[in-house]
């Protein structure tokens, strides 16, 4: 009985040490990280479970830009919370040869997804088929690459409305009548060329009249070329009245020359610009009011999307839904371009009444 005793008391002693020491192996669960631009960053287990070990590349236009910088934190963010690597590569002009080179790169890194902002809509195709050709899912985000270039495209607002939207505020300003002109980015850029084209079709369908676009320049993302076209417009247009900036190194540019040559009320600029870039001229007037959407948000609905098409979530079909977390839940649509998109949401306006609020922000 002692005997039996004995061996009853050492298997209990030795079952509490085994509860004791499992226990101790347990690591409590991560704390929830908030991302950048209000989304959460974070996925269930089972989407964290699946994506450890993968590797996500983001390849954006050019180094340097802030907007491209904004959108890269905040796909960094989103993987990152997944468990996986996140890779970000921006070549130093934005150029698509520069691009192919890190595609390349990324193909030679054997990395799950790129999600690319293509520095030219057609040429990067024959690199991306190669990606897609081994099974890397590509998407593109920002500026588009070509339909057969791609899986699904992240838009980050109804191109429509942003060209229209941007002309009806030029009139606005320039009170319906005198000479208005554009500094684009590239001019292989498929978004600002997008853009530029409902500019065109708003100018051409509505009351305009009185309002004249003169010309299309081109700044190439490029500050100081920027700041050259826009003092070249000024000096081969004397009479010019608005500047429209689809870009955020164009606007920034454009606002520069206009105050530092005194010409704030006399010639307007307006665009797609940064609120942190943009506070002090919005504040002098020299542009009197801008829109953007918010870059983090694009970089971590890419990455979203990202993780959907390699856990097989979606293809890319048009009817397809995936989860973004606090982003909220999107669906991939048709795109004009034959293929298919997600759209982020509408452009924002950002004037003397909320750009306080917002420069601190991004």
């Amino acid at each position: 009985m002692k005997k039996m005793k004995k061996v009853l008391s050492l298997v209990l002693v030795f079952s509490m040490v085994l509860a004791l020491f499992t226990a101790c192996g347990k690591k409590a669960p991560d704390a929830q990280t908030p991302a950048q631009g209000g989304s959460t960053g974070t996925t269930d287990s089972a989407g964290a479970d699946s994506m450890a070990g993968k590797n996500f590349a983001i390849l954006v236009k050019s180094a340097g830009n802030p907007y491209n910088e904004k959108e890269s934190s905040g796909f960094k963010e989103v993987i990152e919370a997944a468990g996986a690597t996140a890779i970000l590569k921006a070549p130093e002009a934005a150029t698509a040869e520069a691009q192919i080179t890190m595609i390349n790169e990324l193909i030679a890194q054997k990395v799950s997804a790129i999600a690319i902002a293509g520095n030219d809509f057609d040429a990067l195709q024959p690199a991306l088929k190669k990606a897609m050709d081994q099974g890397i899912k590509v998407l593109s985000l920002d500026a588009a690459v070509n339909k057969d270039s791609r899986m699904v495209h992240i838009n980050q607002a109804d191109s429509e409305k942003i060209g229209r939207t941007l002309i009806q505020a030029t009139k606005e300003m320039v009170k319906g009548e005198g000479q208005i002109a554009i500094l684009s980015a590239t001019s292989q850029a498929a978004n600002q060329n997008t853009w530029i084209e409902w500019m065109k079709k708003e100018l051409e369908e509505g009351d305009y009249k009185g309002i004249e676009l003169v010309k299309i320049a081109y700044g190439d993302d490029e500050f100081q070329k920027s700041v050259d076209e826009t003092e070249a417009l000024l000096k081969n247009y004397p009479d010019l009245k608005a500047i429209i900036a689809p870009t955020t190194v164009g606007i920034a540019a454009a606002s520069k020359v206009v105050t530092d040559k005194g010409l704030i009320g006399k010639v307007a600029v307006t665009g797609l610009g940064l609120p942190s870039e943009m506070a002090e001229y919005i504040a002098n007037g020299s542009c009197p009011w801008m829109y953007l959407w918010n870059p983090i948000d694009v970089g971590s609905l890419a990455a979203y999307a990202s993780m959907a098409l390699v856990k097989g979530d979606i293809t890319g079909a048009a009817g397809d839904k995936f989860d973004a977390g606090s982003l909220g839940s999107y669906e991939v649509i048709s795109a004009a371009d034959g293929g298919t998109e997600v759209l982020l949401g509408a452009p924002f306006k950002f004037d003397k009444d909320n750009i306080d609020e917002w420069k601190t922000v991004y």
